[in-house]
């Protein structure tokens, strides 16, 4: 899977616990580095520029942060799913003085990041090594009812795994919100939609406020691509949208209220009983 790279035995590379490997490349597209596990790129940094992110759903992403609390000021958020700590370089470039946790599954990913794409001096990161699921439970108390931001893109090679889809855990995770708190996550899903539609289902039943973001061919069902879906206990206001839609990448769909309720309509939520992967991508999803 994935595009041929030469020479990436010359790059830095570290076999997972999984049995897989992780290696960091330089990007063929743009500044900065890339994270590839199991051929699946995962992350982009950049480290002369941590505000320049290149994945779109990642830009969505931050559109999204962007909009949190007031501008500038320090967050409080949780990650699941370290990759190469793409989104908390971002939080400490545009809110200095985060408080920020990180859970991550693979211990040698996260020494492989450290070594060779280190955090800035001084950063308030964490990175706990464990499941995200069970790392969540072993969070410190005073995070819960207090993070203004949770960050759900936890994936094991290109899919999410069943155990992180469920209702049981979405409720874990909004245990942790403070009551204007949002939490992201990184759906992956193609024609049809069926996952990231269950997803939504599921997901507004433990958060009332519901906002989907994604290419418009996406949102569409048309092709494989990420979807964003940012939830609250509090309303997502809606001059969010000319912002978030401003900032792109392009073409760009938000949708809340109607097209949120249409879009999951006759889905059914995920509980740990039934839950499931996310569909794993064709290959040529990553030839870019």
């Amino acid at each position: 899977m994935g595009r041929t790279r030469a020479k990436d035995t010359e790059h830095p590379r570290a076999k997972l616990d999984h049995g897989g490997f992780a290696l960091i490349t330089p990007s063929e597209f743009t500044s900065g580095y890339e994270l590839i596990v199991d051929d699946t790129p995962q992350s982009h940094v950049d480290l002369e520029d941590p505000t320049h992110l290149h994945f779109e759903y990642v830009m969505r992403m931050g559109a999204v942060i962007d909009q949190l609390t007031s501008a500038g000021a320090p967050l409080t958020a949780v990650h699941l799913g370290a990759g190469a700590l793409t989104v908390p370089r971002y939080i400490e470039a545009t809110r200095p003085g985060s408080r920020q946790q990180v859970i991550e599954w693979e211990a040698p990913l996260a020494a492989l990041v450290r070594e060779h794409l280190p955090l800035p001096r001084g950063a308030a990161i964490r990175i706990r090594i464990g499941d995200a699921r069970a790392g969540v439970q072993k969070l410190p108390p005073a995070l819960t009812g207090a993070c203004d931001l949770v960050v759900s893109d936890v994936y094991s090679g290109a899919q999410t795994p069943a155990h992180l889809t469920s209702v049981e855990f979405y409720r874990e995770l909004s245990d942790l919100l403070a009551p204007t708190g949002v939490l992201l996550v990184n759906v992956a899903d193609g024609p049809g939609l069926a996952f990231a539609r269950r997803q939504v289902a599921t997901i507004a039943h433990v958060l009332p406020e519901v906002a989907l973001l994604a290419d418009t061919q996406v949102l569409k069902g048309r092709r494989f691509g990420n979807l964003v879906i940012a939830a609250s206990t509090s309303p997502l206001p809606s001059e969010w949208l000319p912002r978030m839609l401003a900032a792109g990448p392009h073409p760009a769909k938000i949708a809340q209220g109607a097209e949120v309720t249409a879009f999951a309509k006759g889905a059914r939520i995920v509980t740990d009983a039934d839950a499931v992967a996310s569909p794993k991508p064709d290959a040529s999803i990553f030839l870019r």
